[in-house]
């Protein structure tokens, strides 16, 4: 050995330590349920003294697990699913894991192909608001452990913001103010959660006897709500219910350039809860509870890691309507 270069430490070393066989400081890291806590406590506490960190490449070929986990989201600059991360990495610290992040731009070939990529290195897979279809879905299940957010397949456990029960609340409020007429920019098409708003929409405006017109919206943005404004004044309605808080806000941008003031002479309600308080006006949104579900569906894969077994679990939030300064009564 070259004078002054340290030796390498191992697990010889860790085992001379704490006076276990090798094989025990091995199980220490990769299955202490094995061993007594006694056991466990010594190793861990003789690899910290000598600074011994476990070799997670070493760790992943001889056990299969490789500490690390998947979450892919559709679009990483919207602002609901930075919460959502944020809350899924904390849940996931808390059971030693890491997240590998990706961002599918809404594009479902690209969503796959994340998929496909992070397949050898996750022992599990989160997938929020996916645009993959159910049969694709199914096919990464089969392969690894894998939870889905707002997205609904049955036998895969999901945990789904209910935003269907806070857009009913919606129309009912702009009933009760006096809308006779309302419209609702769509969503992406593949989006669960617009089906559900969609479908939401359109029972509840034809309970309350409320015309409705749908207005497509190609992706959830600012511009895409901006540029929906003409189709959305076409229909003559005198509010709108938009996909999400960035549509809702490119709305109020499209309605303040054409000097259409609201809420006096339009009214308008997003989803998500994510712009509301800081838009002027304020927003009247739909709640949102993406931190409880970046939670949960990462609890939910741990479980599912540390039993081996899939379960048909469907986790439901509920949301309500916030109302704030963009929906008063429509004026002559």
């Amino acid at each position: 050995m070259v004078s002054g270069q340290k030796e390498k430490l191992t697990i010889k070393h860790v085992a001379e330590a704490a006076g276990v066989a090798r094989s025990s400081v091995s199980r220490a890291f990769t299955r202490p349920e094995m061993l007594s806590p006694e056991t466990v406590r010594r190793v861990l506490d003789a690899a910290a003294k000598l600074g011994y960190v476990p070799n997670q490449t070493a760790r992943a070929l001889s056990t299969g697990r490789h500490g690390n986990v998947a979450l892919i989201v559709p679009d990483i600059a919207n602002p609901f699913f930075p919460p959502l991360i944020r809350a899924a990495q904390m849940e996931a610290d808390r059971s030693d894991f890491c997240v590998f992040l990706g961002n599918s731009d809404e594009d479902p070939k690209q969503e796959d192909k994340l998929v496909g990529r992070f397949v050898g290195q996750v022992e599990g897979l989160v997938l929020a608001s996916s645009r993959l279809s159910d049969e694709r879905i199914r096919a990464h299940a089969a392969q690894r452990p894998l939870v889905l957010i707002n997205r609904d397949v049955d036998g895969i456990p999901r945990v789904l913001i209910d935003s269907g029960s806070g857009v009913r609340e919606a129309v009912a409020h702009l009933a009760e103010l006096g809308h006779r007429h309302i419209v609702y920019v769509a969503g992406p098409a593949t989006s669960w959660s617009n089906k559900q708003r969609r479908l939401a929409v359109r029972k509840s405006a034809e309970r309350l006897r409320l015309k409705v017109d749908i207005v497509a919206s190609v992706v959830p943005s600012y511009e895409a709500g901006r540029e929906a404004v003409a189709a959305v004044i076409a229909t003559g309605a005198t509010a709108a219910i938009a996909f999400d808080d960035l549509t809702a806000q490119g709305i109020l941008a499209g309605l303040a350039d054409r000097r259409i003031n609201v809420p006096s002479q339009f009214g308008v309600i997003g989803c998500d809860d994510v712009l509301g308080a800081a838009t002027y006006p304020s927003l009247t949104t739909v709640s949102n509870r993406s931190v409880e579900a970046g939670k949960a569906a990462l609890s939910l894969l741990v479980e599912l890691l540390q039993s081996q077994s899939v379960r048909d679990i469907r986790y439901v939030l509920d949301t309500h309507l916030v109302v704030r300064n963009t929906t008063i009564g429509p004026t002559e």
